[in-house]
Order: C-alpha cells, then structure tokens, then sequence
C-alpha cells in the first residue's frame, strides 16, 4: 500500500501575507528553522517564498531588506499537491520541476506542506531520486 501525502505532511504551516518585508519574512524563517513561507491572501495560495528567492533577488541585487516587500520576490507559480496523492507522486512533481517543497492544498485550501527531507524520512528507497533533486543547484556536483 502507497503511503499518501496526509501520512507524512507537515500539518503546522508557517504562512505569511504578500505585504510583509522581506527582513520579517527572514526573522519568521529563521525562528522556525524553515527554508520557506506560503504566501497566502484570503486564504488562497498566491506564492511561495523561498532563502533562494531572499539571497537572488534581495541580497545579491543589493535591495533593501525593509522596502522590499514579499510579494515583490515571492515565486507566483506555486506546485501544489493534493493530500490524498502519493509520496511517490510528490517526488515526481518536484522532479518535474525542480523543488524541494510542495504545499498540499485540498478543496483550494491549504492544509500541509511536503519537503523532500519529509519524504527521505519515511521513503528510503527513494532517497536517491531525492538526492539528485537537492544536488541539482549545485554545477557539477556528482554526489560523494
């Protein structure tokens, strides 16, 4: 029997508004020692915001950690899974495109978020799919 996404999901999800700056959004980051804030408005996912958002588009553009506000940098397209969905098909969608984190939506509302470090947990056997999708911002990088 396939383990599904509402066995394993993270039901406490650290979510934040688009109006918030980007310094808040790092201080709640960084209280939480999570790598990610939903962004959400009236409830609906419009973004995600990722420490690789923050150091891109923030940081290494010199951008004013106060000014700039989420909603400014936050990723829009956000991938999303559906709780009754498999580990499996978690791991295929962040391959697909190229993430570590899914939020897991049912009836258009957000109820728990999946991380590729969730899955490795629960799923030793797919611990090297997962691998090749963490290593995948690193140029070059052949495991080891």
């Amino acid at each position: 029997m396939a383990m599904l996404i509402k066995d394993v999901m993270n039901r406490n999800v650290i979510a934040t508004k688009p109006g918030v700056s980007v310094r808040e959004a790092a201080k709640i980051m960084s209280k939480y020692h999570i790598g990610s804030l939903v962004v959400l408005e009236e409830n609906k996912i419009i973004g995600i915001l990722t420490e690789g958002d923050i150091l891109r588009k923030v940081i290494a553009q010199d951008k004013d950690l106060d000014e700039t506000k989420i909603r400014e940098i936050m990723t829009q397209k956000v991938v999303t899974i559906n709780s009754d969905k498999t580990i499996e098909d978690a791991v295929n969608l962040m391959m697909e495109n190229r993430i570590k984190k899914l939020p897991v939506v049912d009836d258009d509302k957000l109820v728990g978020v999946i991380t590729a470090s969730d899955i490795m947990v629960v799923e030793p056997k797919l611990i090297e799919a997962i691998s090749n999708l963490i290593s995948l911002k690193i140029p070059g990088y052949r495991g080891g």
